[in-house]
């Protein structure tokens, strides 16, 4: 029978439920029906590289979630089948494994990137196909792209915040330091206005290449500015290099306080918790907050991955991404990108961490500000917290949006056109 002769026969009143059916020898072997196929959803971070410590556990809080759809029927009465891509910690890797999820692996949406660099990269390759990605980590603004939601802070929700927090309780005396790539520099640009407008000073800026380890070039000259405060956007494994040279030159929390951006419960036990205790980091959740959502969320995450493991701002914004993201395919009755960015706007929910929901206009995320002070055992005391959550300003108002637009495009310029510094030699720059 030939398949134009069997469609003959179905019924035509409902087309789009015709069956897809495999005729061997003329004989029907196996049907099934398109819009109960899996809706392949893709998971793209880096398993491997520098950057693999903050990003391999926010691949387990986005698969818990995706556990967690498929555990209660589905989405449109299909179940999600997630597709890992690995970055390598490379950004120009992220742009090739976004176009290969969209063209070949034929994913709906998208889950990932951790660096904004990484971000930059594949940002272009989701805007060019029309379709979405869901960004999960705190970032330095001066962006929005019709096809990113971002669930990560914007600077008003974390950076501003903390240098408020730093000035007023350690003095306005601060050194800058960074990983060289888009998003300390830019965030450190942020604070450099915010602390000329509280009367404060900058008193050094040194940055290292990503995955650098030659820190004592930045520990001397940390003696010699002899600052109140350091806030701290170093990335990934090179923070084990800083904080192990700051305990050699005897700079400890009491005496020398570092705010940091990009610290979390998940790499606190890869740079000693007992040894950073006292320290700081400015996030969104921390896994000590109280609520009845994030009690629940820590109860199925160590149920799933272990009792030993523990949770952070971003794997909690990865969790609540796809939970926003299958509310408003539930809302769109369609789970095609164009669809769901109709619908994104206002989905909100009582995630872990408290009250969040997309920004309609922005593609941000409304959410709570915090400060924690580390502790011995690898948690965090939160010392201070927005009363309510935080409108995402993705373009802070010390600058014009066009003005933020023209430096940030210079920076890349000077870059090559890259979201990366090029300089690879492994010694601070200023």
């Amino acid at each position: 029978m030939l398949w134009s002769n069997f469609s003959a026969l179905l019924p035509m009143s409902n087309s789009s439920r015709l069956l897809t059916c495999l005729l061997v020898a003329g004989t029907l072997t196996a049907c099934s029906r398109p819009d109960e196929a899996p809706i392949r959803v893709g998971i793209l971070h880096s398993m491997t590289g520098t950057l693999a410590i903050s990003a391999r556990p926010v691949v387990d809080a986005t698969l818990l979630a995706i556990e967690e759809i498929n555990a209660a029927g589905g989405l449109l009465g299909r179940k999600l089948e997630p597709v890992i891509a690995d970055g390598t910690s490379d950004s120009g890797n992220f742009a090739a494994e976004a176009e290969r999820l969209i063209t070949e692996e034929k994913v709906s949406v998208v889950f990932g990137c951790w660096t904004s660099s990484s971000r930059k990269a594949a940002g272009p390759v989701f805007e060019k196909h029309g379709h979405l990605l869901f960004y999960p980590v705190q970032y330095e603004g001066l962006e929005q792209s019709p096809n990113i939601v971002y669930n990560g802070a914007t600077p008003n929700q974390q950076v501003m915040p903390a240098v408020s927090y730093a000035l007023a309780n350690f003095g306005p005396r601060v050194f800058l330091v960074g990983s060289d790539y888009v998003f300390p520099r830019t965030a450190n640009e942020i604070i450099r206005d915010q602390v000329a407008a509280l009367g404060g000073e900058v008193v050094g800026e040194l940055y290292l290449p990503l995955g650098g380890k030659n820190v004592a070039p930045m520990i001397a000259a940390i003696v010699e500015a002899k600052p109140d405060v350091i806030l701290n956007t170093i990335n990934g494994d090179s923070n084990v290099a800083f904080f192990g040279a700051m305990r050699a030159a005897g700079f400890m929390p009491d005496r020398l306080p570092v705010i940091s951006f990009s610290i979390s419960e998940t790499e606190l036990p890869e740079l000693g918790a007992e040894a950073m205790a006292g320290n700081y980091a400015a996030w969104n959740y921390f896994q000590s907050v109280g609520t009845p959502e994030n009690n629940a969320f820590l109860e199925k995450f160590r149920a799933r991955f272990g009792a030993d493991r523990v949770v952070s701002d971003p794997l909690e914004a990865a969790y609540f991404g796809v939970m926003l993201w299958a509310q408003a395919v539930r809302a769109a009755g369609s789970a095609e990108p164009a669809a769901v960015l109709a619908k994104i706007g206002g989905q909100g929910m009582r995630a872990p961490g408290g009250l969040a929901y997309i920004d309609g206009p922005t593609q941000h995320t409304w959410k709570y500000a915090r400060i924690g002070r580390m502790r011995p055992d690898g948690q965090f005391d939160i010392v201070w917290s927005s009363d309510k959550p935080v409108r995402p300003m993705p373009f802070p108002l010390f600058r014009t949006r066009a003005d933020w637009e023209r430096w940030q495009k210079d920076l890349s310029a000077s870059w090559g056109g890259k979201w990366v510094s090029p300089h690879t030699e492994d010694v601070p720059v200023p």
